[in-house]
């Protein structure tokens, strides 16, 4: 339980460390979800990202912007942030066939989600939405989905962290 609140504690710092692109920003929320979901497994890691929202949703300023509230839950980003959650669900629910591939169609949740609501948000076309709400993500997504693995690897030779599915 520990480890979970303090994963969601790094969730908050990530989404701290952003770089403001449109409506939607590039974070290291991502990063955080990835390394939580590899170093605790797939419930252990959507309890962190569960706790994350939650946190959020009371009102500490964890979001990006140092946005809070069901504001920020019901904006036009929030669909990324339930998009979170479900990349933690569909990773637990995918880990047994393999880490990369759940933490990929995790990922791709993510942004089905984002899209999504960004649609209902807003009522722009698939163009718009894609060249909005992904296009801008891939190359930074893939980066920090590589970066969490080479690390989550490298954390689990040298710390122990009980593993949890």
């Amino acid at each position: 339980m520990t480890l979970c609140g303090l994963f969601g504690a790094l969730l908050a710092v990530c989404a701290w460390i952003c770089i403001p692109i449109s409506d939607i920003g590039i974070t290291l929320q991502t990063f955080g979800i990835f390394l939580a979901l590899l170093l605790l497994g797939g419930k252990g890691g959507t309890l962190s990202i569960l706790i994350y929202l939650l946190l959020g949703a009371l009102g500490l300023p964890v979001f990006s912007g140092f946005r809070s509230g069901f504001g920020a839950l019901l904006g036009v980003s929030g669909g990324f942030l339930w998009g979170f959650l479900a990349t933690g669900l569909l990773y637990w629910a995918l880990e047994r066939f393999g880490k990369l591939p759940a933490l990929i169609i995790g990922l791709l949740g993510c942004y089905g989600c984002g899209c999504a609501w960004f649609y209902g948000y807003t009522g722009g076309g698939m163009e718009l939405i894609l060249l909005r709400c992904v296009v801008p993500f891939l190359i930074p997504d893939v980066l920090k989905l590589w970066l969490a693995y080479s690390l989550a690897r490298r954390l689990k030779q040298v710390i122990n962290i009980p593993s949890r599915t």
